[in-house]
């Protein structure tokens, strides 16, 4: 029959073990007291930078997060409890959520990058990924695009910055294209004078930059007439639109013959 341990055996473990318990409280409460202190200041730092509010948030989410499992950690360390295992355990458990989440991992770091280094911002038209439109949110994962047909695009971040972006937005202004077909035997420097002289009139043009009007090249059909205006954004497609209503009444009303097509490009009669 084993003999119990003496009482003074037993009060010395006992007291040893009430003073790990106070001091893993301590430590407790001490961390937690450190890691809100280091919290408030990253959000001090974070407030003054660009990064989006949600982005913001989850940042420090992941941070309290990161902070509160090595307090658990140095915890265990301080009852003298084996946290080399239980590390190992976190490391697998880490590389198995990275493996399961690669795609929306690559997608929020995606995002990220999206804040940091503002390539475009919510209301900028925007095309990329093969749609063109307005940005309506910069999401964690994923930007919602409004196309111009109305028609609302959710795009993963990682294909959005992967691929390349075209921001009409950024800039002032924005240069409207158009080329306008003459026949050999117009006046070409007659059809470019009255054209510059109606371009005038069209409203919403980039105030210092006038309308250019230029022989582009020459073709089978004749002369081929560059317009170019200047306007903003937001007024591209009524610029658009009128350009190509003014250039036809322009060559109409002054009975410019229309362009004839060369005997080798006229279809064949059946």
């Amino acid at each position: 029959m084993t003999s119990l341990p003496p009482l003074s055996v037993i009060n010395t473990i006992l007291i040893g073990f009430l003073l790990k318990l106070i001091g893993g409280v301590a430590f407790w409460f001490v961390g937690t007291w450190i890691i809100k202190i280091a919290l408030k200041l990253l959000r001090r730092a974070l407030a003054s930078s660009k990064l989006d509010a949600t982005v913001r948030g989850y940042l420090i989410s992941v941070v309290a997060l990161a902070l509160r499992v090595v307090l658990i950690v140095a915890i265990l360390g301080f009852f003298g409890i084996q946290t080399a295992s239980f590390a190992a355990l976190l490391a697998g458990a880490g590389v198995a959520i990275g493996a399961a989440w690669s795609g929306m991992l690559s997608n929020f770091a995606a995002g990220v990058f999206l804040q940091l280094f503002r390539p475009f911002a919510v209301g900028q038209v925007i095309s990329a990924t093969g749609i063109t439109g307005t940005v309506e949110e910069i999401g964690m994962f994923a930007t919602a695009i409004e196309s111009l047909d109305n028609v609302r695009h959710i795009v993963p971040n990682s294909k959005l910055l992967g691929d390349t972006i075209l921001n009409y937005s950024v800039l002032p202004y924005r240069r409207v294209d158009l080329v306008a077909q003459l026949d050999h035997s117009a006046d070409a420097g007659r059809a470019i004078q009255l054209l510059k002289d109606a371009l005038q009139a069209i409203p919403n043009q980039f105030e210092g930059k006038s309308a250019e009007v230029e022989i582009l090249e020459f073709g089978e059909r004749g002369p081929r007439l560059a317009i170019r205006l200047y306007t903003h954004n937001r007024n591209y497609w009524q610029v658009y639109f009128d350009t190509n209503r003014v250039i036809l009444d322009v060559l109409n009303r002054n009975n410019f013959p229309v362009p004839r097509i060369p005997m080798a490009m006229a279809p064949s009669k059946p």
